[in-house]
């Protein structure tokens, strides 16, 4: 399963990503690159082989290991980016942050924010994509074995409900418990522009997606937009992708 993450993220980087990147954010090449939720680090490969100089953090030790060991020439940290001490811990700051689907698991988002804020040059780049919070697919129910993983919002119902029947499906024991941490640390698109204002990370393109671009590699699906209407955005996406920009206080 690793080594399917890693070419997963190094081929939706190449195929998507770097020419997102590449149009929007001028001189790309020549950035400085971070990417928190590393993972297995197919999305670093692949900014690497053109020559960036690319950092990963990565909070779970054993996809980090994954990483190294699919390229030892990546730097990559085992950390948390709520960690007070992680600016120290890298030493270096950066022109740009990608952080893709993680910000959703993140319990104390000021924190995660705070260092956004700290590790990201002035007029850098940060690149977010997340499962808004109030979505159909907010709880991560995916991970699922039975039809459970293809109904929405059934992490808003009551766990009495939950257990009995993910138990009669044949879900793995923690399968419930799991999908209601996803949602309870979820991150709604109102909290994610308060905190990128407290920043003062500017959006210079923002979308929210019914099929997100990712479908496209995983399932053949054609990606949606959706309008930027308030409720269709916080209840009915699947996903928001920003590129934001830091401006100087």
């Amino acid at each position: 399963m690793a080594e399917k993450h890693f070419y997963e993220q190094k081929q939706y980087t190449k195929e998507y990503l770097l020419p997102y990147f590449q149009k929007l954010i001028p001189d790309f090449h020549k950035k400085k690159v971070l990417e928190v939720g590393c993972a297995e680090g197919g999305l670093l490969e692949a900014l690497q082989e053109i020559g960036m100089h690319v950092v990963g953090v990565e909070l779970n030790p054993e996809r980090a290991e994954t990483a190294v060991k699919k390229n030892s020439n990546l730097k990559i940290l085992v950390g948390d980016i709520t960690d007070s001490k992680l600016s120290v811990k890298l030493s270096e700051t950066f022109d740009v942050i990608i952080i893709r689907e993680v910000i959703e698991h993140v319990p104390d988002k000021k924190a995660a924010f705070d260092n956004l804020g700290k590790l990201l040059n002035d007029n850098g780049f940060l690149f977010i994509s997340f499962p808004p919070k109030r979505s159909p697919f907010a709880g991560h129910q995916q991970i699922g074995k039975s039809f459970l993983k293809a109904i929405p919002y059934l992490h808003i119902l009551p766990k009495s409900i939950l257990r009995p029947t993910a138990k009669l499906l044949g879900e793995d024991v923690g399968y419930i418990d799991e999908i209601k941490l996803h949602y309870s640390t979820g991150c709604t698109i109102h909290e994610f522009e308060f905190q990128c204002l407290l920043q003062n990370f500017i959006p210079i393109k923002k979308d929210y997606f019914l099929f997100r671009p990712i479908y496209a590699l995983r399932f053949g699906v054609p990606t949606i937009k959706l309008p930027k209407i308030p409720i269709l955005k916080e209840y009915i996406s699947f996903g928001c992708e920003t590129l934001l920009q830091k401006k100087p206080f």
